[in-house]
Formats: structure tokens, sequence, C-alpha cells
């Protein structure tokens, strides 16, 4: 009994770092003028190596023991379960106003030339580049893991950054968030084809059947009269009912061979709006707060990396086509769908926004063993490059379209 509560406070003691660890990140983020998951990204992928650096592995191997290391997989999983299923539900219910020509334009500039990209890199990965950051998954798989890597745009990031800087309701923010619900939904079913590759592709189109026809069904049913009163008058019930539900749904099909996210999908996209989206909220909150454990159990893999085999090259490569799949096709979808220069090319800086939703892919497949940790280095350090920059971006932007100062002309015999 006393080795249980000596773990359990163990746990607990981590957990409470790493969620302090999460708020200075996020603290040092609005400092910096960044989106707030910018630092809590790296405060939860860093924690690991500050570990390392200061004590050393016997260090690491005390704070973060495998007994206390596999309760925080779970809590970690738990959070990024919880929090997709809100990204899904709002994706979901998501909309520009405007027109489908637009839209469609701009979809297919910010998804098919990032595709595009991701493709070239992934052929430098499999012909070009070291054997050690290939790895060892099946061609296919890897070509299709990073070509989505190189597509995802992070919707609740780029919501936040939309908020954040009063472009919500903006022609470029309604087209962006447009497009990167459609892009993101894309991402999602080809991740799940870049699993079922490594592991059975027919058992996992069956699997995505399966889920398309848990979505429909659930839909249909939730939508009924009775659990629409019973979600209004019960709201917090409600919502320990879609939780648990989520998290059955996204390990069960993570038992049977797909990534979790995938469930977590399936049962946010089958939430209806309504009084339903009042008890998601709180679950997308509390998966939230819980989210950087994530972090911290993907950072334990980075630091597992072979010392001085940073793959700078990788990253370089990584971030410059990340930058023109999606900054250069976003620009290229706007001016196709009728906008003017600037709009455009703001549409191309915010749908470059990856943050969040590209760190959960990556660990996914990381996890299916389709990226070696030096491509998912790689990767993860692309991620943060491609967000961080946007609010920069953005300013220089807004700071170019600025009218300029007209000069007052001097009156006769105002010098004196």
């Amino acid at each position: 009994m006393t080795d249980v509560l000596l773990r359990v406070g163990h746990v607990a003691a981590v957990l409470a770092v790493v969620l302090v660890a999460a708020y200075l990140g996020r603290v040092a983020a609005r400092a910096a003028r960044q989106p707030e998951v910018i630092g809590e990204i790296l405060a939860g992928i860093l924690v690991v190596p500050a570990v390392l650096a200061v004590g050393g592995a016997p260090t690491l191997a005390a704070v973060l023991p495998t007994d206390v290391v596999s309760p925080l997989k779970v809590i970690g999983q738990v959070g990024l379960v919880l929090f997709l299923v809100g990204v899904a539900h709002d994706l979901r219910h998501g909309g520009s106003g405007l027109g489908a020509r637009a839209v469609g334009w701009v979809t297919a500039g910010s998804f098919l030339p990032a595709l595009l990209t991701g493709l070239v890199m992934a052929a430098w990965v499999v012909w070009v580049a070291d054997p050690e950051l290939r790895g060892d998954a099946p061609a296919p798989a890897l070509v299709l893991m990073i070509a989505v890597a190189l597509s995802v745009t992070a919707v609740p990031v780029l919501a936040r950054v939309l908020e954040d800087r009063g472009m919500v309701d903006s022609p470029a923010g309604k087209l962006a968030m447009a497009a990167a619900v459609v892009t993101d939904s894309a991402a999602w079913v080809l991740l799940v084809v870049a699993v079922g590759i490594s592991g059975g592709l027919v058992v996992s189109l069956v699997l995505v059947a399966l889920g398309v026809t848990v979505t429909v069904v659930g839909r249909i049913l939730l939508r009924g009269r009775v659990p629409m009163s019973a979600a209004e008058r019960f709201p917090r019930v409600a919502g320990a009912a879609v939780a648990g539900l989520a998290l059955l749904v996204a390990f069960q099909f993570e038992h049977w061979g797909l990534t979790a996210v995938f469930g977590a999908f399936v049962v946010g996209l089958a939430i209806p709006g309504g009084a339903w989206a009042r008890a998601v909220r709180p679950v997308m909150a509390f998966g939230r707060l819980l989210v950087p454990v994530f972090f911290v159990v993907a950072g334990m893999g980075v630091a597992n990396a072979p010392r001085g085999s940073v793959p700078w090259t990788a990253i370089a490569v990584a971030i410059a086509l990340a930058v023109v799949g999606k900054v250069g096709g976003g620009y290229l979808g706007g001016r196709l769908a009728g906008q003017d220069r600037r709009t455009a090319v703001t549409v191309g800086v915010l749908v470059n926004t990856r943050g969040l939703t590209e760190i959960v892919v990556l660990q996914a497949g990381y996890s299916a063993g389709l990226l070696s940790v030096q491509l998912f280095l790689a990767l993860v350090v692309m991620a943060l490059a491609t967000t961080g920059m946007t609010g920069p971006l953005l300013s220089l932007i807004e700071r170019a379209g600025a009218p300029k100062p007209v000069p007052v002309p001097e009156l006769p015999g105002s010098r004196s």
C-alpha cells in the first residue's frame, strides 16, 4: 500500500511540474508575441532534455522511472483524445460564410502544393538522405506520412491567432480557416491510410468504414429530441458521457491497430451542435489542460536521439519545403479565388501555421514506427518554426500595407 501511495504521489508531483512548466511556457510565448501553444510545446518537449543536462541519465531515471512514465503516457493520451474530440467537433461545425468557389481554390492551393512538396521531401529522404534518417518504415507508408506532415494546418492554433489579431471576420481569416478545416479533415484520413499501410491496409480500411458508420449512426441518434433535451438539462452528465465514450472508442481503435486519434475524431464528428456543443467545451478544455503531458512523452523520444546527430540538413529541407508548399500554395489559391495580393499572401501565411495538430500527427507516425527519431525531430522543429513565423510575417504584411502618412504642405510665410 505504501509503494502505491508513493507512486501516486510521484506521478502527481511530475504532473504538477509539467503543468507549471506549460503555464510558464504560455507566459513566455505571450511575452514574445507568439501563439501560446509554441511556449507550451517547447516547455513540454524540453523538460526531459533539461533534466538530462542538469543531472544526467541517473537523475532522469530517478525523476522519470518506468513506473511513472507509463501512467504519464496514459494521462497524455487521455488529454489528447479529449482535446481532439473538441477539435473534430469544431471542424464539423466550422464555416466561412464565403462562396464555395473561393473556398475551393484556397483549399486546393493550401493542400495540393503542400502534398507535392511533402512528396519531394519524401523522395529526398528515401533516395538521398542518410539511412539513419530514413528508418525502417515501408517506403509507401513513409512517403505518405511525410506528405501528410507537410500538408497539415493547425485549426486550433489558427483560430487563436485569428482571435488574438482580430482577423476572425476578415476575408483572409475566413478563407484560411475554411481551407484549414477541409485540409485537416483530409490529412487525418491520409494519416490513417499511412498507418494502415504499415499494419495491414485492408484491415485499416475496414476500420475506417466502421468509424464512418459509427459517426453517421451516432449523429442520427444524438440529434433525437430526447438526447438533445437530456444534454440541455444535464450538460455535465452529457460532457462526462462524451468523455467516456471518446476514451472507449479511441483506445478500442488503437487496440485494433489504428491510432487513438482516429477514434477521437469519430466521436467528435458524431456529436451534433446545439446543447451537445456546450457539453463538449469542458471536455475539450480538460483535455487541453493535460496535453502538455503528451509533449513530455514526445520529448523523451527526442531526448533519446543519438548525441551529435542533429539532422540540420533535414531540418532546413523540411522548413524550406513546408514554407514553399503552404505560403506559396495559399497565395496561389487566394489569387485564383479572386483575392488581391495582400489578402492572398496573408492566407498563405495563415495556413502555414501547424502547431499542435502537426505535433499530434508526428507523434502518431512516430508511435507507429513510420518516422525515425531524427526525422521526427526534424519535422517537430519544422512545425515550431513555421508556426513561430506566423506572427512576425503577419505584422510585416500589416506594416507593408499600412497607408503612408501624407506630408502636410507648408503655408506661405509659415517659416520664421
